[in-house]
């Protein structure tokens, strides 16, 4: 039987089946993620188009999302054109940065992170290879950290760190993120005394399911304006301060509003896949997706038999 095969010489037999899957499962991928990025950018210049004449008539930055996909998600996404990445967790973040095939393949490629930043994970965060911005700052103190911890890091260069202030726009407390009324002082305090950062704009994740048929999202708005007392107070270019809002359910509207930055996972990767719980894990290593690659496969092949000759 294959099964028998498979599991007491798991040498050329086993090798060759995993290659002839994993060579499909590529093409498809390829396709896959080639329509869905084409898609998307589709959908983008669509939103431009529909803008406001007082706004703009660029397109935004594309974050493909990729938390919870493998690496070679990410290559593929990469080959077609795409050079924005984000994820939400830390250790993730730093397990496909530092994976060897990504160094290798995407050489200009630039990581946003997106997800809750917690202090003690500041340094492991800006260790990062390519690190481009980090939209989640979300108070003076953590941007002191973050300042510090980049100047001391990063002592041989003169680059600073992009960074955005994310605002709890909806005064959820699942919702991380600076109160909307503390917005002006604490870019003030970025501009002022945190030397080794670049402020860059505001973020928001904003409520879940908002019926936009019903009026413009006010998570949008209160972004919006908070943008326009940061650039009244510190007398900012509004161009210079950008605005990233909007994913997979509504980035078109938050596009057509003045989004300058958006973060599309889903519709470009599909459905994360959460088998554990625990995104903020680093990947299994290869000996371990083996072992379970070959159980897997002795087990879609018991069914099978060979026939003799």
């Amino acid at each position: 039987r294959w099964s028998d095969l498979l599991t007491s010489q798991p040498g050329c037999l086993l090798r060759t089946l995993l290659g002839v899957l994993d060579g499909m499962w590529r093409v498809g991928m390829s396709e896959e993620i080639g329509k869905a990025l084409q898609s998307a950018m589709d959908r983008v210049n669509q939103a431009v188009a529909r803008r406001s004449k007082a706004l703009p008539a660029l397109p935004p930055r594309l974050v493909a999302v990729s938390k919870t996909k493998p690496p070679e998600m990410v290559i593929e996404a990469y080959k077609q054109g795409q050079r924005n990445f984000g994820e939400n967790y830390v250790n993730e973040l730093v397990d496909k940065a530092s994976n060897t095939e990504i160094l290798q393949s995407c050489p200009e490629i630039e990581w946003h992170f997106i997800g809750h930043l917690q202090k003690n994970n500041v340094n492991k965060l800006l260790g990062v290879p390519h690190l481009f911005m980090v939209e989640t700052v979300d108070s003076a103190k953590l941007a002191d950290k973050v300042n510090s911890s980049w100047q001391r890091l990063r002592a041989a260069s003169s680059q600073r760190l992009r960074i955005m202030l994310q605002i709890n726009t909806s005064g959820e407390q699942s919702k991380h993120g600076l109160p909307p009324e503390e917005t002006v002082n604490t870019v003030k305090h970025i501009v002022s005394q945190c030397t080794a950062l670049h402020f860059s704009g505001l973020m928001t994740i904003g409520r879940s399911g908002f019926d936009l048929s019903q009026a413009q999202n006010p998570d949008f708005q209160m972004l919006l304006s908070q943008r326009k007392k940061v650039c009244d107070n510190l007398n900012l270019p509004m161009e210079d301060v950008e605005l990233s809002m909007g994913m997979s359910n509504d980035f078109e509207h938050a596009i057509e509003v003045g989004a300058t930055n958006v973060r599309v996972g889903s519709l470009i990767f599909g459905n994360r896949d959460y088998p554990n719980s625990a995104a903020n894990t680093p990947s299994p290593s290869p000996e371990k997706r083996s072992k379970v690659l070959t159980e897997e496969a002795a087990k879609k092949m018991e069914h099978l038999t060979v026939s003799e000759h």
